[in-house]
């Protein structure tokens, strides 16, 4: 699974392989950085390795909502879609929307969309942990090539906040299921979703577990027998970490989450299950929103973003839609 390139400095094991390409087509939005789309259009842009420059403009005629997008002598106004159709057709690549007919379709229920893109998003941290984890225990102690990286111990802070990260992001990705796709399923047919109440039980003490590792190792001295052995033990945990989830996470998508369209909420509900979402996971749509779409690849991230211009409360999807852009 790719990832969506949000630029960070970040060490080897963290840093999304893609840069902006220098010289690039110049692009002009005027609109509202207020706005929701505004966020949605710059953020699809930014994938195009197009150069743009936000113009704040509101006028009478054009309203507070509406976008105005120029690219040389093309002037695009219009829906969400005709935005996106105008820059995927001017910039075919990557391409960020997918036709019909893909993962999700007309009838997947918002939630479950929501649900299996975090599942995606968790399943890459998960995997770039255990990379770099095995890259410092290969190295056991020694600094690595990165300079940006600082000191043995500097990198051990950087591990253990991106882990610290990692686990809140799951942590309310539970809460949030129990909350919204398990208690919608269980008031269907109870103990549909014991199993992976069970599961999501079964898991904390684990994660938390790799945590106080990981703090452990801060405090020990670089390259010292101690200090390999706790660096070898908190790899393998985080492999033990990865399997669990991943076969959670499938187990979800191939026995509850299909459930959730037998379940024929009305349109209203949908919504309103959605904006529950967004309730339950504060955290990741406030401060950690960089290093959640960090993990989703470029066409999956612009998925999610479409799922917040729906909320109810625009002002709080544009403030969401900023983090990633400003």
């Amino acid at each position: 699974m790719g990832n969506n390139c949000v630029k960070l400095k970040k060490s080897k094991a963290e840093i999304a392989p893609c840069e902006f390409v220098k010289d690039s087509p110049v692009v002009v939005l005027y609109g509202s950085p207020a706005v929701p789309l505004t966020s949605y259009i710059r953020f699809a842009l930014h994938h195009k390795t197009v150069s743009v420059r936000m113009v704040s403009a509101e006028t009478p005629v054009l309203g507070r909502d509406t976008l105005v997008l120029q690219c040389g002598s093309d002037t695009v106004s219009g829906s969400r879609e005709a935005l996106m159709r105008y820059i995927e057709s001017r910039f075919p690549q990557p391409p960020l929307v997918v036709s019909r007919g893909g993962d999700w379709d007309g009838t997947t229920p918002l939630i479950v969309t929501a649900t299996m893109l975090q599942h995606r998003s968790m399943t890459w941290h998960i995997e770039r942990m255990v990379r770099w984890a095995e890259d410092l225990a290969a190295r056991g102690g020694r600094g690595a090539v990165d300079p940006r990286v600082g000191s043995p111990r500097m990198e051990v802070k950087k591990f253990a906040r991106s882990y610290g990260q990692l686990l809140e992001l799951m942590l309310e990705h539970a809460q949030m299921e129990e909350r919204t796709v398990f208690a919608i399923l269980e008031k269907a047919d109870r103990g549909l979703s014991k199993a992976a109440n069970e599961e999501h039980a079964r898991d904390l003490p684990i994660m938390n577990g790799i945590k106080e590792d990981i703090k452990s190792i801060g405090v020990l001295d670089s390259g010292t027998p101690a200090y390999q052995e706790a660096l070898s033990s908190v790899s393998t945990r985080l492999k033990s970490l990865q399997e669990h989830c991943k076969q959670h996470f499938e187990a979800e998508e191939r026995d509850l989450l299909p459930l959730m369209e037998a379940a024929e909420l009305s349109k209203a509900q949908d919504e309103r299950v959605l904006e529950q979402c967004w309730d339950a996971m504060q955290g990741t749509h406030s401060h950690l929103f960089r290093f959640f779409v960090e993990g989703l690849s470029p066409h999956d991230a612009m998925t999610y973003l479409g799922l917040i211009i729906r909320c109810s409360d625009q002002d709080r999807a544009a403030a969401i839609l900023r983090l990633v852009i400003e």
